[in-house]
């Protein structure tokens, strides 16, 4: 079968920068191949090179068998590409910006209303056809940009981390529509920041600095895992892992929401000592065991070992130091930040809806919701920045309404855009948000030299903000937002698209600062990251439908049960379990599915029944503790329900 997409030694230098550096792969048709490595590693610059939309500085690509280079017109009518940005013309609807597309790629005007009907109904977003591109939820943004992509029914389809900032619901829609698409025989290209993500594709590639040093199927490249996983389940997680990185022999250690994962060469010995370290410490235990390696783990261990550029030297691993210099990290008794039936109407519609919580000075507040649900909305009023309709709110003792410039002087505020100006350096950013916090002369100098070293950019203070990578943004968009040492924190999305090392070593930032006392209030769409939180609120429709620690909310909110399905070929085992009565829901988990049920028992049987006698393979099934990502969509859908029987 000849590939749908291939390169041969593709290289692209920018000055002395090798971007990407003798590149060669090929994707089959009905393949998904995913594409992933470290922020800066070169996996944007790999995609538009082979849309066509940058020239290769060596090397060859061919997209259906015409050259990338030679042959660009028709390489476009077999091709889709998706990029990071959003190709959508907001003050357009859904139905003008599909049309528009249809224009561009030269669809015959008979057949295209029965084609975008088609993709429509595929995509669920039939119901918006007539709404403002600008007025969609981010996860119904990315499913129109992909309906706008397939609307020539490409060969080949390009997909440039797609679910960035995507709810957990959107996500799994995403990948159906990808699914049914290799049923089609398209050759689909992915790079993606979620490493469960990959697990789900055909084969991976690991790219780090520009040079593809691992390929094949996501088991194989599993391979790469140097020593055992040891899984260690605790409530103290973050506490857990701090004594076994202090004090145990191993390759690594690295905390997954509520696990730890070990890697050791010598798994029995350091199951022993871990287990002796952690009652030692009167740290509470659930349960030591071997486990196989996620890709995520692999993409960790190799990464952190090979370093993720030549810059990480650099990259901030002690304490950092954060001190107050004011007193009022707080109210008076304790609370930081109060919601008392805050609300905020755009119009007639109801962006955030009477919703009311307090956070203690202290804690890591996490605050989850798909795109859409309130959250960038609360965040901004308790910052000061958007007043309420209805409500009120207090954020370190001072009044949203009356008080918003005292509350901006206590608070650092983080959006999701990371709030740099890539125009300016380093360093110029930081000086710019000096100025703003009013820090100046001997103040700012010191506060300036512990931003670069926090950032990792000690040797980069005078380098453009443009062309860092997402992972070095987001530590200095967080050394900006704290300049001033405040006492409250808020971070919008702040790891939306940033690859998991980045992630880990931004949330060891985030624990420092809040040893130190400072208030964080977090949203998120990362289900992992939920898990660090001390405690979550979720947020629906404007409403607040759930609030507690997280394992409140893992083990007293689901009344369904979840298997956990282990087997080749998910995507096709789903279709069948789907339609089994003994199954509610069933959905890709990584590699795998997770299903839900009411009785577990009566489900597995039939699980195994029906594979049987569909001769498909299938690895084990059992029970397992809901994890978040479980919760999340069980409440979402729980309200949809509700919702539609008083409608």
């Amino acid at each position: 079968m000849e590939p749908s997409i291939q390169a041969k030694n593709l290289t692209r230098r920018f000055g002395k920068l090798a971007a990407v550096e003798g590149l060669d792969l090929h994707v089959l048709p009905g393949e998904i191949f995913g594409l992933v490595g470290p922020d800066g590693a070169g996996k944007s610059t790999t995609l538009r090179m082979l849309a066509g939309i940058l020239d290769p500085t060596e090397g060859d690509a061919w997209i259906r068998g015409y050259h990338c280079a030679t042959d660009s017109g028709r390489v476009k009518d077999h091709l889709a590409y998706m990029s990071q940005r959003f190709g959508l013309y907001t003050d357009l609807t859904v139905e003008e910006n599909i049309a528009f597309y249809a224009d561009l790629y030269g669809v015959p005007r008979k057949g295209r209303d029965a084609r975008m009907n088609e993709l429509l109904d595929f995509s669920a977003m039939r119901p918006f056809r007539k709404r403002r591109a600008g007025a969609l939820s981010g996860g119904m943004k990315q499913k129109l940009q992909l309906v706008c992509a397939l609307i020539h029914t490409p060969n080949v389809l390009l997909l440039d981390e797609p679910t960035n900032g995507v709810d957990p619901v959107s996500r799994r829609d995403f990948w159906r529509i990808l699914y049914r698409l290799l049923k089609q025989d398209v050759a689909i290209l992915v790079s993606t920041a979620y490493l469960d993500e990959a697990e789900r594709c055909s084969r991976v590639g690991l790219l780090n600095q520009g040079k593809l040093f691992a390929t094949g199927t996501p088991d194989e490249v599993k391979g790469l895992m140097r020593g055992a996983l040891l899984a260690v389940r605790s409530p103290q997680a973050r506490a857990v892992s701090r004594v076994l990185r202090e004090r145990l022999a191993c390759e690594s250690v690295n905390v997954f929401g509520d696990t730890v994962h070990i890697v050791t060469k010598e798994p029995d010995a350091a199951r022993e000592e871990a287990r002796r370290l952690i009652e030692g410490e009167g740290l509470p235990l659930e349960d030591i065991r071997e486990q196989e390696a996620s890709l995520e783990d692999v993409f960790v261990s190799v990464l952190s070992t090979e370093g993720t550029g030549k810059h990480d030297k650099h990259t901030p691993h002690g304490p950092v130091s954060v001190q107050f210099n004011n007193n009022n990290t707080g109210s008076e008794d304790g609370i930081a930040v109060r919601a008392s039936g805050l609300t905020r109407r755009f119009g007639s519609f109801v962006a955030v809806d009477h919703i009311t919580f307090e956070v203690p000075r202290g804690e890591i507040f996490g605050f989850l919701g798909p795109n859409g649900a309130g959250k960038s909305t609360t965040i901004r009023m308790l910052c000061g920045l958007l007043e309420p309709s209805e409500g009120e709110g207090r954020v370190a003792g001072f009044d949203v309404r009356r008080q918003p410039e005292q509350i901006k002087k206590h608070i650092g505020y983080m959006s999701q855009k990371f709030s740099l100006y890539e125009d300016l350096t380093v360093e110029e950013n930081i000086d710019f948000y000096g100025g703003i916090y009013g820090l100046s002369g001997e103040r700012l100098v010191p506060r300036k030299d512990w931003a670069v070293e926090m950032s990792g950019l000690k040797d980069h203070r005078n380098s453009l903000t443009a062309v860092l990578s997402g992972g070095w943004k987001q530590r200095l968009a967080l050394a900006c937002a704290i300049l001033h040492e405040p006492p409250i924190l808020f971070l919008d999305e702040p790891t939306s698209g940033v690859d998991p090392l980045s992630r880990r070593r931004f949330w060891d930032l985030i624990y420092e600062l809040a040893e130190r006392g400072v208030t964080v209030f977090v949203s998120t769409h990362y289900m992992e990251e939920a898990e660090y939180c001390d405690r979550l609120a979720l947020i629906y429709r404007g409403k607040m439908v759930a609030l507690g620690s997280p394992l409140e909310l893992k083990t007293g909110l689901m009344r369904e049960q979840i298997l956990e399905v282990q087997c080749p070929h998910a995507h096709e085992v789903m279709e069948h379990l789907a339609r089994l009565p003994e199954v509610q829901e069933v959905a890709l988990f990584g590699a795998g599915l997770h299903v839900v049920v009411r009785d577990a028992e009566a489900a597995q049987r039939a699980i195994q029944a029906e594979c049987a006698r569909c001769e498909l393979h299938l690895g084990h099934v059992e029970r397992i503790t809901p994890g978040m990502e479980d919760v999340f969509v069980s409440l979402i859908e729980a309200e949809d329900r509700r919702e539609a029987a008083h409608a």
